[in-house]
């Protein structure tokens, strides 16, 4: 695994969790590298968080690079939630970790019968990047919500398999 990332996990005013991200490594005007992003996942692959909320343990498996990239919910993302779930993958260990707000959803249609056979979970949690001047010092944190899906398996283990529903905090600036 990349070990020079650096992601702090931190609270904010209201004593909130949330991962910092030190800097933006995927950039570009229109559309985001995503191959280049699920190349960066693969060193994830194997890994197992526990979120400590819950107890929970979720492994990270190998399909989660090509849903993280290629799902229908990032080919319809533009502008800076785009940039945001790209360049959240530098965190994605703490914020397995601090995630909070565990809820469980069946397999609607059965469109994931054999990968999610005993239903999905969702957990709420945070994230932040710097915004920094034209000298490159650090104005203020860009702080972000998003939900982690997790599949449960047959097998009983959670795995993650998205990242969505990324929302900019406008009232939590850092």
């Amino acid at each position: 695994m990349n070990t020079d990332r650096n992601v702090l996990v931190t609270t904010d005013f209201n004593n909130n969790k949330l991962a910092v991200i030190p800097k933006v490594i995927f950039t570009g005007k229109g559309r985001m590298p995503w191959k280049e992003v699920e190349k960066y996942l693969l060193q994830y692959v194997g890994d197992i968080v526990e979120i400590l909320e819950t107890e929970d343990v979720v492994y990270i498996g190998r399909d989660f690079a090509d849903e993280f990239s290629g799902s229908e919910y990032t080919r319809k993302l533009k502008g800076a939630v785009a940039k945001a779930k790209a360049n959240l993958v530098q965190g994605i260990p703490e914020m397995i970790e601090i995630a909070t707000g565990r809820r469980w959803a069946e397999d609607y249609e059965n469109r994931h019968k054999k990968k999610a056979e005993k239903g999905w979970y969702r957990y709420n949690t945070r994230f932040a990047f710097p915004v920094t001047d034209n000298v490159g010092m650090i104005v203020r944190y860009n702080v972000y919500q998003a939900v982690l899906i997790v599949r449960y398996a047959a097998d009983g283990r959670l795995y993650l398999y998205d990242i969505q529903n990324i929302k900019k905090e406008t009232s939590n600036p850092l």
